[in-house]
């Protein structure tokens, strides 16, 4: 699946868990069945967290460090931001 699919599939979960309380609660409880059942595979041993900001909680995601990537070229860099179809930082009233 594509950068781009993904996003497309990650944004209608996300959606359909604002709407739908039953599945939210799935999504969850159990969210390697329920991505699996909306078209993601998610590899095995990996673990998957999904996790609920609220108005008061705000999760920052730390991703791993680029391995093709040198300390320097992060310097360079000026950061790093990714966006999986929730709200863009900006946006967040802090």
């Amino acid at each position: 699946m594509t950068n781009e699919e993904n996003l497309k599939v990650t944004g209608k979960i996300i959606a359909k868990a604002w709407t739908d309380a039953a599945f939210k609660a799935r999504l969850l409880a159990d969210p390697a069945a329920v991505l699996k059942a909306e078209g993601i595979d998610v590899p095995s041993g990996v673990r998957l967290s999904i996790v609920e900001n609220t108005a008061s909680s705000y999760t920052l995601v730390l991703p791993p460090k680029p391995v093709d990537m040198s300390d320097a070229d992060l310097d360079q860099a000026g950061g790093y931001w990714c966006h999986t179809g929730g709200l863009f930082l900006d946006t967040y009233p802090w």
